[in-house]
């Protein structure tokens, strides 16, 4: 039998209303009992339950400081405790950590999945079946370009308004610039929302001129979409809903935006690890 390996772990949580004293477990950081400055941290993907107790809070920051705490544990002679501190400090109103409790782990990778599942998205699979549409899209490009470990390289929620005019609300999920290219990524589902094709398409020309003007590049715009999927309708409803597919794709094509599905990201990903030399 394996022997396990004595860790600490402790829990972020996004507390919206201190004098209410609610709060939603979002993160987990584990560190190795043996070794503290091997810590890991991992927030929740999955942002629904901090959205039914505060419907205003700022998801990217709390993304971007995930973000910015891995990075910094990264770092030669990095502490987790002194990161902490600093972190609770910085946003004393909005987040807590929890005091750290013992857990022995077979390893730290099947740790951090377990205590992530008991403490932080214990209603995952059923969150996950009910997600469809371009939520669902987004979080397999999510997943891709984490397990290719290029997600926090990457920018993410790019304003489109920084290259077409102020006031512009599109914000493309994400992307990267390797050398003379700008890649970006919008995930669009062509089943429950194919109005976004049309948007996409018509904020394709002014996005591709702003990148060129601004940071002297070509653009690589794609739009990942889910594949064309059985049909299982009624009469005519297939039919309706493969046309409307099609017109979908075509109308991103005639704009020059690359069109890829689901199954092509693991190949996406692993162009992006190599290109950002990962």
């Amino acid at each position: 039998m394996t022997e396990r390996q004595p860790c600490e772990f402790l829990l972020v949580r996004y507390v919206p209303d201190p004098v209410k004293n609610e709060f939603v477990n979002i993160g987990v950081m584990l560190r190795d009992g043996a070794r503290p400055e091997v810590t890991q941290v991992r927030f929740t993907k999955d942002w629904a339950r901090v959205r039914c107790v505060d419907p205003d809070a700022d998801i990217e920051m709390l993304e971007a400081m995930e973000t910015e705490m891995r990075r910094r544990l990264a770092e030669p002679g990095a502490e987790a405790a002194p990161l902490m501190k600093a972190m609770e400090d910085s946003f004393s109103h909005l987040l807590q950590i929890t005091e750290p409790k013992a857990c022995l782990a077979e390893n730290m990778a099947a740790e951090m999945d377990q205590l992530m599942r008991l403490y932080v998205e214990p209603r995952r699979e059923k969150a996950r079946q009910a997600l469809s549409g371009r939520q669902a899209i987004a979080r397999s490009m999510r997943t891709r370009f984490e397990h290719a470990q290029v997600w926090d390289l990457m920018r993410r929620r790019i304003a489109a308004a920084a290259y077409t005019r102020p006031g512009d609300p599109l914000k493309i999920d994400c992307g990267y610039r390797p050398n003379g290219v700008v890649r970006m990524f919008h995930a669009v589902s062509l089943h429950t929302d194919v109005e976004l094709a049309k948007v996409l398409a018509f904020s394709a020309p002014a996005l591709r001129s702003g990148v060129e003007r601004l940071e002297q590049a070509e653009l690589e715009l794609t739009a990942i979409v889910e594949p064309l999927r059985d049909g299982r309708g009624e009469p005519g409803e297939d039919e309706d809903r493969i046309e409307q597919y099609r017109f979908g794709v075509e109308t991103m094509e005639a704009e020059k935006i690359r069109v890829l599905t689901v199954n092509d990201l693991e190949r996406v990903a692993e162009t992006a690890r190599r290109e950002l030399r990962v």
